[in-house]
């Protein structure tokens, strides 16, 4: 007797199957009531601290002024704000400015997959500004948008199982989710269904970019713009889907798809990407705001200096050496070449230095932007320290994940004191993460501090008024409104 295959047997389907799909619905479909009121709040702190961040970078940085020079004298429909300097641009050139401003401090939030906010928010007002009269965008439908854009870029790094990627890899993870995540904020606002929005995550797919390079040599002046050019593209993809243009499809789990085409992994978690999708927010667990202005991966040995410099009531003339211990790739980045890196001539370099930066926080008890500043880059008591700071590897180090503490858990700072001495700190979280929470007190103080520098002076009354607006945001009828109070 013959035996027939069995065709109605169901196939195991395979992973990833339709999770770009699943990822649309769920931009598309997800509800501000199923956002955890803890969620809430941190994306209402992640509005303001970006719109601080961007506003202050365009009274300090060089790069500020030439980018919305270019963005000014291009002309176009006027329909969008340009923070800090006052002045609109269609929406997609408006982006590109903001978001490329929100890096340029080096101070903006930071998450498993970058910088999440810079990411999503400034698409996310060009979009609502552009609409207009048309759909007046409220604080509930934004912060939704918001939340929808943050989710599914931080799902999609929290996919990758190679440690410390995007050193091994070479991406900025930024840019290179921020077409995903800005496509989402961007084609939400403007109303995108399951459909339109698929084709959105595929437009932003095919302009996908973002090379670590940027990050190299005297191109550290051009990393600040990575959010930018991803603004730009999904603000501009987001609006063709909705016209009507046809997307690449799966763009994550296709033969071309971005694990294998970018991340160059045939083993992501599916599960950390369509797992739970809106009931599950895993920006709770790895967002963190910077409470000093610089890379992330200054972070721990700043918080590691901090702690030493307190629990032991050092002052700078008691230190004799400071050694930064292991860390990852990212780490001995920023301390090497150590000639160079104690003596940064330049802000960008300054931040993107272990040596100095941990100089400055030894001499200070702090790291403000100020310091870097070309005061601050050529102040005597914070060179002397930087002097004193060097770099050993650690080969028993184990790779692991950064999140948004860079290379917490992997890196220590040893202070060797002049009467004999050895102290250790590896903290295991830093001020700004989960573990160690900032409320609306410093955000708020952060943002004051920011906005002082605008290429336009703002009126007290106006950053009043604009905090209180973004405190209770979910009640605000129109979101534009905190744009025209800091533009006025």
């Amino acid at each position: 007797m013959s035996t027939m295959p069995n065709h109605s047997a169901k196939r195991a389907e395979a992973p990833g199957k339709d999770a770009s799909r699943k990822l649309a619905r769920h931009a598309a479909t997800l509800r501000y009531e199923a956002l955890p009121r803890e969620l809430i709040e941190l994306t209402k702190q992640c509005v303001l601290d970006t719109l601080g961040v961007a506003i202050g970078a365009s009274g300090i940085n060089d790069e500020a002024k030439l980018v919305h020079e270019y963005v000014r004298d291009l002309g176009g429909k006027a329909e969008s704000t340009i923070w800090g300097f006052g002045g609109k641009a269609p929406a997609p050139w408006a982006a590109f400015v903001n978001g490329s401003l929100g890096h340029m401090l080096d101070y903006d939030d930071v998450s498993d997959g970058g910088h999440v906010s810079i990411s999503t928010i400034p698409p996310g007002f060009a979009i609502a500004e552009k609409l207009g009269a048309e759909r007046i965008v409220n604080g509930k439908d934004f912060l939704t948008a918001i939340a929808a854009g943050t989710d599914i870029h931080t799902r999609l790094s929290l996919a990758i199982d190679i440690p410390d990627w995007t050193m091994a890899e070479g991406w900025f993870a930024t840019q290179l989710f921020g077409f995903i995540s800005g496509s989402v904020t961007a084609g939400r606002l403007l109303g995108l269904d399951e459909d339109k929005m698929e084709n959105a995550l595929g437009i932003g797919y095919n302009q996908m970019s973002g090379s670590r390079q940027m990050a190299v040599g005297a191109a550290t002046h051009m990393r600040a713009m990575q959010a930018g050019f991803s603004g730009q593209a999904a603000t501009a993809g987001a609006e063709m889907a909705r016209r009507g243009i046809i997307g690449d499809k799966e763009f994550l789990e296709g033969r071309y798809g971005m694990f294998h085409n970018y991340v160059r992994t045939g083993t992501p978690d599916w599960d950390a990407v369509i797992g739970e999708l809106g009931t599950r927010f895993p920006l709770l667990q790895t967002h963190g705001f910077k409470v000093w202005p610089a890379c992330a991966y200054t972070r721990p040995t700043n918080a590691a200096t901090l702690i030493l410099r307190n629990a032991h009531k050092l002052k700078p003339e008691d230190v004799e050496s400071i050694t930064i211990v292991g860390g990852t790739g990212g780490t001995r980045l920023l301390c090497e070449p150590l000639d160079n890196k104690r003596r940064p001539q330049v802000s960008i370099d300054g931040k993107y230095s272990i040596p100095f930066t941990t100089g400055v926080m030894m001499a200070r008890g702090n790291v403000t932007l100020r310091d870097y500043t070309d005061a601050g880059l050529r102040d005597p008591a914070a060179l002397a320290m930087a002097d004193k700071v060097s770099y050993r590897a650690d080969p028993n180090a184990k790779m692991q994940r950064g999140g948004s503490s860079g290379s917490i858990g992997m890196v220590a700072v040893e202070i060797k004191t002049r009467d004999g001495r050895v102290l250790t700190s590896q903290p295991d979280s830093v001020p700004g993460d989960p573990k160690q929470r900032v409320g609306w007190d410093v955000i708020e103080s952060k943002f004051r501090d920011c906005v002082s520098f605008a290429s336009r002076p703002i009126p007290a009354k106006h950053i009043d008024h604009a905090i209180e607006l973004v405190r209770d945001l979910e009640n605000l009828r129109d979101v534009t409104e905190v744009v025209r109070l800091l533009s006025l």
